[in-house]
């Protein structure tokens, strides 16, 4: 919420760039907020669904005198060029109970970074790097590319595959048990930090105005490496299914 809060003021501060210097018009932001709701695995592993809040942060471009990054001039999701890409993830709380009965409780998690992309006309590639802000205080990120189909009307449909990585404290919090929660079914584990899931992901983005479009995706996912081999994934799913949709904000700011 602290994020949207900020975009919201920032917005406010600079609804008037004709009041503003000169020197100002150097000076550019443009990035996107996305907020919405997705089903989700109830925790990773699990063989059961949740709904939960789902959101994205996209940055497009900055330019600060003669520095530029990307393109300020253009917001929209998937614009062709080479720039820096925010990266947001919120994973729901764990709670050990059913299945999981022994399992302490993991706190709901937002995850909060940045990484980089380049997009052409019909493909795109990208890598980012999360940190845990609240919950786990742990690194992920994630590596992916996509095949773009640009219709009419702005449609842009997109696919290609995913592959999801964790440090030794991420996996820990997620697919580790202690000796202290070990039980009959479930050994204790100690997993090591790497690649956790691979997967292919199918979505489209519609703009509804200039400043505002929907976007929508279906993504499949199959742990592997130490999280396949936790107990807790092997009395649940390594296949993973995610479906998400959200209403997507433009911002091009002039300060």
């Amino acid at each position: 919420m602290h994020l949207f809060r900020s975009a919201i003021a920032a917005t406010l501060l600079t609804a008037a760039p004709l009041s503003q210097p000169a020197a100002a018009q150097d000076r550019a932001l443009a990035f996107s907020l996305t907020g919405g709701v997705s089903v989700v695995p109830r925790y990773f592993g699990a063989d059961s669904s949740r709904i939960a809040p789902s959101g994205s942060f996209g940055f497009t471009g900055l330019r600060f005198g003669t520095v530029q990054l990307g393109d300020p001039n253009d917001p929209r999701l998937f614009a062709p060029g080479t720039g820096v890409r925010g990266a947001f993830r919120y994973i729901p709380k764990r709670e050990g109970k059913d299945e999981l009965a022994g399992l302490k409780d993991v706190k709901a998690a937002l995850e909060l970074g940045l990484g980089l992309q380049h997009t052409s006309e019909h493909w795109q590639v990208y890598g980012t790097l999360r940190y845990g802000v609240i919950g786990h205080r742990a690194f992920a990120g994630e590596i992916g590319a996509n095949a773009l189909y640009r219709g009419g009307g702005g449609l842009i449909v997109h696919a290609g595959p995913r592959a999801e990585f964790g440090n030794a404290r991420f996996m820990r919090t997620y697919f580790g048990i202690t000796p202290a929660e070990a039980s009959p079914a479930l050994a204790v584990y100690r997993p090591g930090g790497g690649l956790y899931s691979v997967g292919v992901e199918i979505g489209a983005y519609q703009p509804l105005s200039a400043n505002w479009g929907i976007t929508g995706s279906v993504r499949y996912d199959r742990l592997r490496g130490d999280a396949a081999a936790s107990p807790i994934v092997r009395q649940g799913r390594r296949n993973q299914l995610t479906a998400t949709i959200g209403l997507t904000r433009h911002f091009n700011l002039r300060f």
